[in-house]
């Protein structure tokens, strides 16, 4: 059956193409397993709740009747400001006005967040971009620069909130810089959520062609109820397609954990248990709760624009499972930077088991991609990736880079793999952040650098150790087999093409303090990270004899770096090799060009390295074998063998194979 909805239509209307619903919400409430709902072109202020589930045959649709001309904004429009002093406007908004929940009392909070200032939950757009909120109105009144957000010349457009607890109403003051918030579009935010089922397990919803915005979304930090302006909440099978979906206050979508009870950011609330302590234990009880293949996960983003959000362009701890995230458009995510601490990029998941992230393009993120914990089966293929890490020249200062805002490209922390980055262009000045092991890097063009390898896995303690465990999990399965921290190594390097590129001067002197426990400080491009670690047949000799009660030998060698592999990589530019780098070409003869070039919104990659490329080697499954600690091979999520005879746009690797991303 399909259902109507026109906000434009007469009110009381069946849900029928004659007598169209005027709310999203109504037709939500209607629909039941395998219908249709479409929704005319126009504004809907309202927080959807899909109340029922669709099946895995029969799917309920919610469709927008012409690409992205449905908006769903979880923001209301004010007209009724009243001018209070100079550039300083005035808004008073009885507090029955937001119900049950109020984002101008409620703070923006949660595990792993890094603010100094509180802000709340709530922001002021005008003419659709959101102003900056400060903690006084002297500095609403006097607004200085802050030079910490991406777009610093926007900063002076400032909002500050406070109640009249007297009259029961939120006042709202802000500076608009000589605009008329009466004649321009003035919005604040009033719903948490733009599209999200109150309950759990609503499955197999698709949201297709709708643009998304605004909403006083809350902090979502894998310890935590995960809330997205989209999201499933704990379900399985949605598919979200060809949406816009942009300026949450945290996450734009959401695949991630449920609400946990007693265990929901437990070490805020709680604090004499570490935060990893905490996050093991949101693993452990999920399961216990039925987290499976079967219940969680398998959703599919794809084609769509996202952009603009202030934690995450789409977030998720476990509820992520199994899921594949397509050609998309992920940029300026955490740009403001009044929001900061360990859970933001244009993605950031943990327990990413089995997800494929592939033929997006991530660029102008505070970073692109951060996989975090358990990204087993993870694969990372196809993608485009540029100016992640402060990209901006004023950023580069010891401060901004508060709450690990230096960024990179990708990154991908204390896991055990097997997580496979195949066929990507990486070009920020740090490509890759690597404090994990059970990676392997197959035909992907890296003109950054490989930062914290050998650090970052410990949490930060000063007299004693503190190494964090992390979940091992049975191949291509939810089920938990083990824990064990990272022992470093374990990673493999084939046919990859790495450029060293210029490095600007302030972001050498913003590194140039080198190695900390989280970070090495490094930019130079290459393998050479790698230096010192051994081959398998060292690391094997190591393990001859008798290994029993009363042996001679240390235990020392179970817990020594394990080896890397390399072959068929090339390096231009002064770009380095490790000292165990095997079947390689260093190019000191050329110099080579690598440039990115974008007109109308189209970006291309123009670079000669494709004149100077000896051939290589077919690389498969078979080549790369398993990730140490699982025993799991580097493989798709159906135990197939790879075979890596396929390029970036998906052309064939036929007679001549060649390491990069291209194919000759």
């Amino acid at each position: 059956m399909k259902w109507y909805v026109d906000r434009n239509a007469c009110a009381g209307g069946d849900g029928s193409s004659a007598h169209p619903f005027t709310k999203i919400n109504q037709a939500a409430s209607a629909a039941m397993t395998g219908d249709e709902i479409i929704v005319a072109p126009g504004i809907y202020r309202e927080d959807v709740n899909p109340k029922n589930a669709g099946s895995v045959r029969k799917r309920i649709t919610y469709r927008s009747e012409k690409r992205r001309e449905a908006v769903i904004t979880g923001a209301d429009v004010f007209d009724s400001w009243e001018r209070y002093k100079d550039n300083v406007w005035l808004l008073t908004v009885p507090n029955s006005y937001f119900g049950a929940y109020n984002p101008y009392t409620t703070l923006v909070e949660g595990d792993w967040l890094d603010i100094t200032v509180p802000v709340h939950t709530g922001e002021v757009f005008i003419n659709g971009r959101a102003m900056y909120e400060k903690d006084t109105l002297d500095k609403v009144i006097a607004p200085e620069y802050y030079d910490n957000s991406w777009d610093r010349d926007f900063t002076l457009h400032t909002w500050y909130t406070c109640q009249n607890d007297e009259k029961d109403e939120t006042l709202i003051y802000a500076n608009f810089c000589g605009l008329d918030p009466n004649k321009e579009c003035t919005e604040i935010t009033v719903r948490a959520h733009c599209f999200w089922p109150v309950a759990e397990h609503v499955d197999y919803i698709t949201l297709s062609g709708f643009t998304v915005t605004k909403a006083a979304t809350q902090w979502a930090p894998p310890t935590a109820l995960q809330e997205g302006m989209i999201g499933p909440h704990w379900s399985k099978g949605w598919i979200i397609e060809d949406c816009e979906v942009s300026d949450s206050k945290c996450a734009g979508i959401s695949l991630g954990k449920y609400r946990q009870q007693h265990n929901d950011n437990k070490w805020s609330h709680y604090k004499y248990k570490d935060g990893a302590q905490t996050q093991r234990d949101c693993s452990l009880i999920a399961q216990l709760d039925g987290w499976s293949r079967d219940t969680i996960g398998s959703h599919i983003v794809r084609n769509c624009d996202i952009h603009d959000c202030g934690q995450t362009g789409i977030v998720g701890n476990l509820g992520c499972v199994f899921s594949v995230i397509e050609n998309n458009h992920i940029h300026h995510i955490n740009n403001k930077r009044d929001l900061a601490g360990a859970e933001t990029g244009g993605i950031k998941f943990h327990a990413a088991i089995d997800v494929i992230i592939r033929n997006n393009h991530f660029h102008d993120n505070v970073r692109g991609i951060w996989l975090d914990w358990q990204c087993q089966g993870t694969r990372v293929t196809q993608n485009l990736f540029h100016d992640n890490c402060m990209s901006r020249d004023h950023l580069l200062k010891e401060e901004c880079m508060r709450g690990l805002g230096m960024g990179e490209d990708l990154w991908i922390e204390i896991a055990h793999g097997p997580t496979l980055v195949d066929n990507n262009i990486m070009l920020s000045e740090r490509s890759i952040k690597l404090p994990t092991q059970g990676v392997a890097f197959v035909h992907n063009l890296i003109c950054g650098a490989i930062a914290a390898v050998g650090c970052g896995v410990c949490n930060g303690t000063e007299k004693y150790p503190s190494p964090r465990y992390t979940p091992i999990h049975a191949p291509h399965s939810t089920n938990i087999t083990g824990f064990m921290t990272v022992l470093h190594g374990d990673v493999r390097f084939y046919n990859n093409v790495f450029v060293q590129q210029k490095v600007r001067p302030g972001m050498i002197e913003v590194c140039k303090n080198g190695a900390n426990e989280w970070d090495d400080g490094n930019l130079d491009a290459g393998t050479f990270v790698y230096s010192g670690y051994m081959k398998e047949d060292e690391w094997k000799s190591h393990f001859e004899g008798y290994c029993g009660e009363g042996a001679e030998d240390t235990r020392d060698k179970y817990y020594m770096p394990l080896p890397v592999w390399t072959g068929g990589n090339v390096f231009f530019n002064g770009a380095k090799p490790c000292d165990i780098e095997e079947d390689y070409t260093e190019d000191t003869e050329h110099t080579v060009s690598v440039k990115l070039c974008e007109k109308d919104g189209k970006y291309t990659v123009e670079t000669d390295i494709m004149k100077y490329l000896p051939k290589a080697g077919i690389i498969t499954s078979d080549t790369l074998g398993e990730a140490f600690e699982p025993e799991e091979r580097f493989e798709n999520p159906d135990g197939s063998t790879i075979i890596f005879d396929t390029d970036i746009y998906g052309n064939k690797r036929d007679k001549t194979v060649v390491a990069g991303p291209f194919a000759i």
